[in-house]
C-alpha cells in the first residue's frame, strides 16, 4: 500500500497583519515534526505544498528535519478555501437570518472562538446546494480540485511509495470527507477540530482508497511532555 500524508500547516500568525506566515511556535512544530519523521524512519519519496506561504514554510521545515530527501512541489489544489472572500461574499446575507451571528459580528471577531462560529456558519452556507452564485470560487470546483490534485499524486508517485503533502484545515476536511463519502453538511465536522501540524494518513492501491488515521498529533503530544513545551494548538 502507498500513503499520503496530509499534514496541516504550522501555526500561522492570527491576529497579526499578516496572518499568512508561520509563528515562532508554528516554526517549532514544523521542526519537530520533521524530526519526528526521522525517528520513525519513515521513507519520503515525494512532497507537496500549496503556495501559501504557511504551507511552504512548513514543507520545507519538515523536510530538512527529514535531511531534505526530496525537493517540494507545489500545486495551488492543496491551498487553504479562501475564508475571506467567502466571509466577504455570504455573511451579510447569513448575518440577516441569524441574530446570533449579527451578535458576533457586532463584537468585531476579534477571537478565535468568535472567529470559528463565523466560519462554522459560512462554510456549511457555501458547501450548501443552496448557495447562491456570488461570485467566489464555487464549492464544486474547489472539491473536485483538491479530489483532482489527490488523484494525481496517486497516480504520479507510484505503488508502495510515501508522499507529504502541506495543507491547511480546510483542504484536509474536504479530502477526508471525499473518502469516507459524506453529504455536503458533512465536511465541517473534519474541518474545525484539524491541530496545527497533525498528521492524517491516507492508504491506497490501484483499486481502493481508505482513511488511515484522521487528525493525529501524538507526535506533538508526546514532545510536549518531553520538552515541557505547549506544541499542541488549534489556531
Amino acid at each position: 500500500m502507498a500513503s499520503i500524508y496530509l499534514i496541516r500547516h504550522g501555526q500561522a500568525s492570527f491576529g497579526s497583519d499578516n496572518y499568512d506566515q508561520l509563528s515562532p511556535l508554528g516554526q517549532r512544530q514544523a521542526d519537530v515534526t520533521g524530526q519526528y519523521l526521522a525517528k520513525i524512519g519513515l521513507q519520503v519519496d515525494a512532497a507537496v505544498a500549496g503556495s501559501l506561504s504557511r504551507q511552504q514554510e512548513t514543507g520545507e521545515r519538515v523536510l530538512a528535519g527529514l535531511g531534505k530527501p526530496c525537493e517540494l512541489q507545489t500545486d495551488v489544489r492543496f491551498n487553504e478555501v479562501d475564508n475571506d472572500e467567502q466571509v466577504k461574499a455570504l455573511l451579510p446575507r447569513l448575518v440577516e437570518q441569524n441574530p446570533a451571528l449579527a451578535e458576533i459580528v457586532n463584537r468585531g471577531m476579534s477571537s478565535s472562538k468568535d472567529y470559528q462560529k463565523v466560519i462554522d456558519a459560512v462554510f456549511n452556507a457555501w458547501v450548501s446546494p443552496d448557495c447562491p452564485e456570488c461570485g467566489i470560487t464555487p464549492w464544486p470546483e474547489y472539491r473536485d480540485g483538491v479530489a483532482s490534485a489527490l488523484k494525481q499524486v496517486m497516480t504520479s508517485v507510484g505503488a508502495g511509495k510515501n508522499t507529504l503533502v502541506f495543507t491547511s484545515g480546510g483542504t484536509i476536511a474536504t479530502a477526508v470527507g471525499l473518502i469516507v463519502g459524506v453529504e455536503h453538511s458533512g465536511f465541517y465536522q473534519f474541518y474545525e477540530p484539524v491541530m496545527n501540524c497533525s498528521i492524517t494518513r491516507v492508504i491506497y492501491s490501484r483499486s481502493r482508497v481508505s482513511l488511515s488515521n484522521f487528525n493525529d498529533t501524538a507526535h506533538l503530544e508526546w514532545l510536549s511532555t518531553e520538552c515541557n513545551e505547549a506544541l499542541v494548538t488549534y489556531r
